[in-house]
Order: structure tokens, then sequence, then C-alpha cells
């Protein structure tokens, strides 16, 4: 059966149809410009983002990831983003962006520290971290922009890269306690701080950098000297006792100082990174300057107890030289024609601390000059040059008693310095003498002696004490207290009696008649006196020119 035409037409019209349509529809229009925008926002952000630096440190105390700043001047220009281990495990790497203009300050010189509360010499910093947190400080520093690497410094630099000043490095051996922040000073003033102390192991020594501030820079020369200042510096040696105070920080914590020795001229400015020695002490110090010198050994015979290095060498008070070792070259030949062993001591003659120029110092003239003075009798002695410690110095005279008498030695390689014992190690001998006379002496009979003459002290004491004890009783008695009243008495009655016997009294005049009566009756009787001296007879008899009378004889019965 056919399909009529309308049939036809139905079938074609519920047919599906295709059309032509437009290749983009609106619908997309919005997430197209939502992605434009993602991407663009994406790249701005890539591109204003600042670069990505790694920073290293031995721990990250205080450090947290993404909220730990970076600050310069207060100025946020970075954050941390991400902290961690390195992969020896031996300190810690910090990742922290910065912001996108901060790429100049990124230089060779730039440095990072940790800012936190601490307590030093100079105070306590760091205090407004107690409660926002501990952050990197920025200082920016001179050099080629671009560095990525840095270390964070365990303590905040002394003063920043661009400071006006200069920078010196001091070389010095093991001993001292220099530490980064200790303070440089000048004649007693602070002028800078020591920003770096490192320990170079394979030369064995201390590499310290210090900064010196604007304007005493100047101060610094190619002449300068620098040593430690150790607060106190308390010495007994054969120059007597010295004292050296440093300012109160140096006394507390040690420094730096320096100077231009008096003996040299005051010099030229020196540029940064300049190389100097770091002495011990002022005296090494002064000691460094006299680079000119001469050296001779002293072959000493007697004791060197008290002599030690660095001991002065004088002439006549004044210093010529130093002791360089005691003893040197011990275990060397003696010379052949001494018999004994001697010590040797080395010294030096420095010619320079006689105010001569270092560059006139003609040493084989001075070597001629002192030959010639050994023939003079030139010689070396050892005295004592401090009595409460014991030290002992090198003293240089002439002794006329030896002129001519010199005769040239080497020991070592080492001319010989003439020595005569003298000083000290004479007066040591004189006394080890009269020691030995004394310990001969026989003391045993003196001591029996001195006990027999203490026990006739203690008897005559004990004497004294009993007749200071009767003496007491008798000034106690009655009768002996009333004796000065009795004395009184009996004195105002010997005056009256005095009185009565007066040229005017009645008494006197009878006196004065009785010794004139006496008078004449004593006058009366010389005449008779004189005969009977001349003739005792007549006493009896009253013719002196009758004979004399002959006795009877006795008659007979």
């Amino acid at each position: 059966m056919s399909e009529t035409p309308r049939e036809h037409d139905a079938r074609d019209m519920n047919r599906a149809k295709p059309s032509p349509q437009a290749r983009l529809s609106p619908i997309w229009i919005v997430p197209i410009v939502a992605i434009v925008i993602g991407l663009w926002l994406v790249y701005d952000n890539y591109r204003s983002r600042g670069p990505l630096i790694t920073l290293t440190m031995s721990n990250a105390e205080g450090i947290e990831a993404g909220s730990t700043l970076i600050k310069t001047r207060n100025v946020e220009v970075g954050r941390v983003e991400r902290v961690q281990l390195s992969d020896d495990l031996t300190h810690t790497v910090i990742s922290a962006r910065m912001a996108p203009d901060s790429d100049a300050m990124l230089t060779e010189g730039s440095r990072f520290w940790v800012v936190k509360p601490r307590i030093g010499r100079e105070g306590i910093s760091g205090l407004g971290t107690v409660l926002s947190g501990a952050f990197i400080q920025l200082q920016p520093g001179r050099g080629e922009p671009g560095v990525r690497e840095f270390a964070v410094s365990d303590q905040p630099p002394v003063a920043p890269a661009d400071a006006a000043g200069v920078r010196v490095n001091l070389i010095s051996q093991l001993g001292n306690s220099l530490r980064s922040g200790d303070p440089v000073t000048f004649q007693g003033y602070t002028v800078g701080r020591v920003e770096e102390v490192n320990f170079d192991a394979e030369a064995r020594r201390m590499d310290q950098r210090i900064f010196i501030e604007s304007p005493y820079d100047r101060l610094v020369t190619d002449t300068t000297r620098f040593w430690s200042a150790s607060g106190v510096d308390l010495r007994l040696d054969a120059d007597g006792i010295r004292v050296n105070v440093e300012s109160l920080e140096a006394l507390l914590g040690g420094g730096v100082t320096f100077g231009v020795p008096e003996d040299l001229p005051r010099g030229n400015p020196v540029a940064d990174d300049t190389t100097f020695n770091l002495y011990p002490d002022e005296d090494s110090a002064r000691q460094g300057t006299f680079n000119r010198y001469l050296e001779y050994v002293l072959l000493v015979e007697d004791t060197v107890r008290g002599l030690s290095r660095g001991a002065p060498v004088e002439f006549r008070g004044v210093r010529i030289g130093t002791v360089a070792a005691v003893p040197w070259q011990f275990t060397a030949s003696q010379p052949a024609n001494r018999d004994g062993f001697s010590i040797p001591v080395l010294i030096r003659i420095e010619p320079q601390r006689l105010g001569v120029d270092n560059q006139a110092v003609d040493l084989e003239e001075w070597e001629q000059r002192f030959r010639r003075l050994f023939d003079n009798g030139l010689r070396a002695s050892l005295k004592s040059g401090n009595l409460l410690t014991g030290a002992m110095f090198v003293d240089i005279n002439f002794h006329r008693d030896e002129a001519g008498n010199y005769v040239a030695e080497t020991f070592s390689d080492r001319a010989v310095f003439p020595i005569t014992s003298a000083g000290f190690a004479h007066i040591e001998s004189q006394v080890t003498s009269l020691l030995t006379k004394l310990n001969n002496l026989e003391v045993e009979p003196l001591l029996a002696g001195l006990d027999r003459n203490l026990a006739t002290s203690e008897a005559m004491l004990t004497e004294v004490r009993e007749l200071s004890t009767s003496l007491q009783a008798l000034l106690d008695d009655p009768g002996t207290r009333s004796l000065p009243s009795n004395l009184n008495a009996t004195l105002v009655a010997l005056q009256e009696t005095l009185e009565g016997i007066s040229p005017d009294s009645n008494a006197y005049r009878e006196l004065t008649g009785a010794a004139e009566r006496l008078e004449r009756m004593m006058r009366d009787l010389q005449p008779v006196t004189r005969t009977l001296n001349e003739n005792p007879r007549a006493l009896l008899f009253d013719s002196l020119d009758t004979d004399d009378p002959q006795p009877r004889a006795p008659r007979r019965n």
C-alpha cells in the first residue's frame, strides 16, 4: 500500500533536522573571565613577590615559620616561610621571602641577626620583643647585589657596615680573653669595639677584628701599637711595684688599648684591613718597637734565681737592653777555657732605647764599640732590683781592675759578654761566710751563762718584790702617815725658835755678850797657855830659876 503525500509530509516533520550553531556560547563568558582574572592574579602575585633568600644559623630559637618578620630600621622587609634542619643536622636552614624592592639590600656586606631580649655589659636590650616575639634584623651593606644566602649572627654588629671609621685586624698568641663587643680605648677613653674574635687552629693564634669610629680613626697610624687592657695590672718585678688601671668597663671585662710609643713618630693613618700585632701588655708593646739589637750571652757562675725573661739590662741606672732568655741553650757546649759549668743567659742590647733612630742604627759599629769597651773594663753583673720579690736585673758598669783582661769568647754562635761576680751574688757569699762563722761559735756556754743570769735576775726580782711589799706596808703604817704632820709641826717650832734668836731679841743680845766675854777670857788665857807650853813645871813652882828638886832616897831600916 502506497503512502499518500500527506503521510509522507507528516513523517518528514517528525524527523530531527540538523541546524548550524554558534561556536561560543554566552554561558562560557563568566568562567573564561574568572580564569583570566585568576591567571592575572597569579602572574601579578608572582611578579610582585620579592626574592627568596636562605638564612643559616646555629639554632632557630624564637623563629617561627609564617610569623617571624625581617625588619630594617623597624620596617618590615620580609617574612620567614620555612624553618628546617640542614642535611647534616648541624644547623638550621631558614627560607624567607623578601619584599619586591629589597633586592638592593641583599649585598655581600649585608648582615642578619636575631633581635631578642639580651642582658650585657652595656645594659638590657630587646625588651620590645617580649610581647611581639623575636624578629630578624637586616643591616644592608655595600657590595654587589644579588646575594641569596646569608649567615645569621648570634650577636648584633658593633657598628653599621657604612659607619665612618676604620676596621683593623689584630693577631695575638693564645691567652687573651677578648670577646665581641669589648671596648677599644685610647688613654682610658672608649673609641671603638671588638667586632669579631676567631681562633686559627692551624696557626694557633687569635684573630680579632676591631672597629674604631670616626674621628678617632686618625689616631691609628703605621707606628701604633695595640695591647690588651686587663682591668688592673699589678706587677712586682725588678722595677718595683706597678699598678695600671684602665676604664671601669675594661676593669670588669677587659678590652684593647693602643697608642704610639714615645720613641717613635706619630706615623701616617692606615687603611681598612691593616693587620697589627696584639701584645699582652704595654711593656711588651714598647718592647716590640726595639727591633734592632745586639745579642750577647752571659755565662753566670753564680745563681740566677730571681732573674727572669724581660728583666732590664741597665748601664748606671739607664736601661739599654732586655734579658731575652733564662737559661738559653742550656745543653750547648761550654767554652774550652772554662773549668766549671756556667748558666747561659741571653741578653739584648737595644740602641734604640737611647734615642737612636731606627735608620741610624749600625749594628756592626755598635759591636765594635762594645769590643773596645770590654778592653776598658766594661763588665756585667747580677744585682737585686727588689728586695721584696727577689727580682734581679743585669747591671753593666766599668771595673778598672778588669781593664786589659778581656778574652773574646763565643757560646753557641753568640759573643760572650764578660761578667764579674758582684752585686747580690757577692753579698750572698759574704752572708754565707758570716753564717758559717756563726755556726762555728760555741753557743752552749753562752746559753748556760744566760740561764744563770736569768736565774739571778729572777731572784733579784723576787727581792725587789719583797722590798716593794715592805715599803708598801711601811707607807700604810699610821705613824708613817702622821710623819708629814709631825714634820710640819717641827718646822713651825723651828721657825719660831729662829724668830726668837733674831738680832732684835734679848736672847740674841745675851748670846752676843756671852760670846764677847768668852773671847776676852780666851785672850787672857793665851799667856798662861804659852808659859805652860814652854815650861810645864810653872804650873807647880813659882820661880823658874830654881833647880829641879831631887827626890829623897828611901829610908833603910
